[in-house]
């Protein structure tokens, strides 16, 4: 055997503890970046199980008894106003929205990356502007336009606002996935006979089911927390859960209890479909990273 061809065993054998080193080094700091973010979450959790008095206590004793009067007036047992309208309403406008989103993404995410159109990254740059716009600086146009139209606190106007707010992203992010999809799948389909709904129903859809599941979740996430427009142009009927939650902030004082239980409820649809389609969504978002 040659020195040359010793040397790179060598060298190999020498840097694999470094490499393990630097991955356990990594594993440590990803544990520690986990545990930052998920120490207010337990917080919020520890602190719906207390009373109002030792939630008010500074600093918080850990030691306080545990009970659920928080999550008893959250559901109304206190003769309050029942959070299930509202929990309803925030149902219906996120996933309306996120349907309409996807029936009106995926054509458009085709044209952009299978079938190109002429200065397709023109367009996509367009479509990621209208983001740039501060969202309060439509605020007043978008009311007006629902106090004379007759949409003030109705529940359809917040899908169609939501849709608007989340296509553009939704484009984005879907042509990077559609993108790579094999063409020879597509052609070989159409060659069959297949039309474009069926194409993109049965052929692409499935191929790109990560990222469709991906972009899903994020707009689903977007229209429930999404707080101004609910805020401004709802009232009893359309009322959603994020504005619900901000009612529990009154003159009369913040009750940490009850807005920490029904902050939690409240995040518990998003962490459940974040949960349910983690699998997807890691599959999705890092979709086209690796060629």
């Amino acid at each position: 055997m040659t020195a040359t061809a010793v040397r790179p065993a060598v060298t190999d054998a020498k840097s694999a503890p470094t490499r393990r080193r630097t991955g356990a080094g990594l594993g440590l700091v990803a544990w520690l970046a986990g545990i930052v973010f998920f120490l207010p979450i337990a917080w919020m959790a520890l602190t719906s199980f207390h009373s109002e008095s030792d939630a008010a206590t500074n600093p918080p004793s850990f030691a306080a008894s545990l009970t659920l009067d928080g999550y008893r007036e959250f559901f109304g047992a206190g003769g309050g106003a029942s959070p299930w309208p509202a929990l309803v309403n925030s149902a219906v406008a996120s996933l309306a929205s996120t349907l309409f989103v996807l029936v009106l993404a995926l054509p458009a995410a085709y044209a952009l990356s299978i079938r190109p159109v002429k200065k397709w990254t023109d367009v996509l740059f367009f479509f990621l502007s209208t983001k740039m716009l501060p969202v309060v600086a439509g605020l007043l146009p978008i009311y007006l336009f629902a106090k004379n139209t007759g949409m003030l606190d109705n529940i359809w106007l917040l899908v169609i606002l939501y849709t608007s707010m989340n296509l553009p992203i939704a484009v984005w992010m879907m042509q990077s996935f559609l993108a790579e999809v094999p063409v020879a799948i597509i052609e070989a389909a159409r060659v069959d006979g297949a039309k474009l709904p069926t194409i993109l129903v049965r052929v692409v859809a499935p191929i790109a089911l990560p990222g469709i599941a991906a972009t899903s979740l994020i707009c689903f996430i977007f229209s429930w927390n999404e707080l101004l427009f609910a805020r401004v142009l709802t009232g009893v009927v359309a009322e959603t859960a994020p504005v619900f939650l901000t009612g529990f902030i009154t003159s009369q004082g913040l009750f940490l209890a009850k807005v920490c239980a029904a902050s939690l409820v409240i995040s518990l649809p998003v962490l459940a479909a974040g949960f349910a389609a983690q699998d997807k969504l890691v599959q999705g978002l890092s979709l086209g990273a690796v060629k």
